[in-house]
């Protein structure tokens, strides 16, 4: 594909008060409770919430399933401690008085089969799909700049939020920018989109800009925001009611804000709730790890990465690289790197990337990817330490 150099390119985020968020972060937050307990178990949590209501569903599969009666019970528990810190206390959604309801089960068996280790074959991966990495060198932290920044955003709102700067914002809130290239690379912001909930019912959408203004301009990159710049904060007016109080949330639906903003192709599959036996989540991870280690070895700098693979079968199908006409060498022989530098079964996945942790919360909002790795393991996909074993496989 080729890359046009002067052009520009809207990236949106939402922030961790998101309906869907909010079920993103209760599906992630169950998943770690019970990786903390058994850092083998299966699990596949959806939640759904809506006025007064969260509803939690979805397999769960451990090796001691005389435990799964006592996980259960901590389930509701794990919901309301995800909504108190995102900072619900609405008449309509409040940590406290909301209805929990918990209908997650035993895992069908039919699916372990194909997923669990067998004396005769290897662990396949928990379902078909597939699955992209994506990386550029268009920010330090190799990711397109409008969805990096896009997030950058309401990560500080959110901080001003909780500290207790800004108490008048509310937990609710949605950014979207616009981003001028030229010369293939990002120089400004053509528009800012900022639409956030406010707990005080006077304001009025220039009250809410001279709130948040301060905290945009010192997210964004010196110069990027000029007197060209449109300003849109909260254009429809007034923003009191929100969460799931105001639109339903359901788990797996903000796949484009979760990866690259739409400047990658994406997979379809969603990530939050599931163990990294499925490679919906594990084997994304691992193409964006290796897509962002070929940039990071000067091999390309532009780089995406698909993987594909088929429920019960643990070697990929398939491995495509297209480096957008920015390769230093040819994409058949970083291909072939690839496969020789990682072992991308479920299995390798999770050792090469220790997986198997409660790491998963935390990814919940803001963004999968661009983000800093953690002392404990977190985002351990966004280590460049595979940059000098790709080189010499080329």
């Amino acid at each position: 594909m080729t890359v046009r150099k002067t052009h520009s390119f809207t990236s949106e985020s939402v922030s961790e008060g998101h309906p869907d968020k909010v079920c993103d972060r209760i599906s992630d937050a169950v998943l770690d409770a019970l990786l903390a307990e058994e850092p083998e178990a299966r699990v596949a949590c959806e939640t759904f919430a809506t006025t007064n209501r969260v509803v939690i569903g979805g397999e769960i599969g451990l090796a001691d399933q005389s435990n799964l009666a006592h996980q259960m019970e901590r389930i509701e528990q794990i919901a309301r401690d995800c909504i108190k810190d995102i900072g619900y206390e609405q008449d309509k959604f409040h940590h406290a008085t909301c209805e929990v309801t918990n209908l997650l089960h035993e895992q069908s068996a039919h699916i372990a089969q194909g997923v669990t280790a067998a004396e005769n074959r290897d662990e396949g991966a928990g379902d078909q799909g597939i699955m992209f990495g994506y990386a550029c060198d268009e920010t330090p932290e190799l990711m397109p700049a409008p969805i990096l920044y896009a997030h950058a955003i309401l990560r500080r709102l959110a901080e001003v939020r909780k500290n207790g700067t800004e108490p008048s914002l509310g937990p609710d809130a949605k950014s979207q920018l616009t981003v001028r290239y030229e010369n293939g690379r990002p120089v400004g912001v053509s528009s800012v989109v900022l639409s956030t909930q406010h707990l005080d019912e006077d304001m009025t959408s220039d009250d809410v800009r001279s709130v948040v203004e301060p905290y945009i301009r010192e997210t964004l990159p010196e110069g990027w925001l000029t007197e060209a710049t449109e300003w849109w904060v909260n254009p429809t007016g007034k923003f009191v009611i929100g969460g799931p109080d105001g639109d339903a949330g359901l788990t797996g639906r903000k796949i484009i804000v979760d990866t690259y903003g739409g400047a990658a192709p994406h997979g379809g599959g969603a990530f939050s709730g599931k163990d990294p036996t499925k490679v919906d989540r594990s084997a994304a991870y691992a193409a964006r790890y290796l897509a962002k280690n070929i940039v990071a070895a000067g091999l390309a700098s532009r780089a995406t990465l698909q993987l594909s693979y088929a429920i019960g079968v643990a070697k990929p199908l398939s491995i495509y690289v297209d480096t957008h006409g920015t390769g230093e060498v040819d994409e058949a022989e970083i291909e072939r790197a690839v496969s020789q530098v990682m072992d991308l079964t479920p299995r390798g996945i999770r050792r090469h990337l220790q997986l198997n942790r409660p790491i998963y919360q935390r990814t919940a909002a803001y963004g999968h990817f661009g983000r800093a790795p953690d002392a404990d393991g977190g985002f351990s996909w966004e280590k460049t330490d595979l940059a000098e074993a790709l080189k010499a496989a080329v």
